[in-house]
């Protein structure tokens, strides 16, 4: 099936648009959240060919690196803090133009200039972000956020 996955020219939501049912075959019968969140993180990142593509997942009260595409990351980051804290403490969605003028972004690589982060939520709660990270400005929108929030509700969490 990974197979499969390849890169198509179009508008945004055009890419976003054919991405959903390749990831739907690649998660339909799979259980294991790993290896799902492990195949979402590389078919964002192939079909976008975003900076940083990867998970945290809340554990003990922080967020911990779970499956991720790109360069080495931050392990551990705490509540509240830069935009995977914010976007866990807040429980909303974050897109930042330009990381250098969030307020206490944690600098993993300096070469990330834009982020967006959702929150994933299971029975109410924050269980983890989606963190996507761009090597240029101004790189996310809503459509980024709306498709990225659908990706996420693919995935079984129990």
């Amino acid at each position: 099936m990974a197979e499969d996955l390849h890169i198509t020219l179009g508008s945004k939501e055009d890419q976003y648009v054919n991405l959903i049912p390749q990831i739907e075959g690649l998660l339909h019968g799979e259980d294991d959240l790993v290896a799902n969140l492990s195949n979402v993180a590389a078919a964002l990142k192939q079909q976008f060919g975003f900076f940083w593509v990867g998970f945290y997942l809340v554990k003990k009260n922080e967020l911990v690196l779970g499956p991720f595409q790109g360069p080495v990351a931050c392990t551990r980051i705490q509540w509240g803090r830069g935009v995977c804290g914010s976007a866990w403490e807040k429980g909303i969605t974050l897109i930042v133009p330009d990381v250098s003028e969030f307020p206490g972004h944690i600098a993993c690589s300096s070469l990330s200039k834009s982020e967006i982060v959702i929150p994933i939520k299971q029975h109410g709660n924050v269980v983890g972000v989606l963190d996507v990270d761009s090597d240029l400005l101004n790189s996310f929108d809503q459509i980024d956020a709306n498709y990225l929030e659908k990706i996420i509700s693919l995935i079984q969490w129990s």
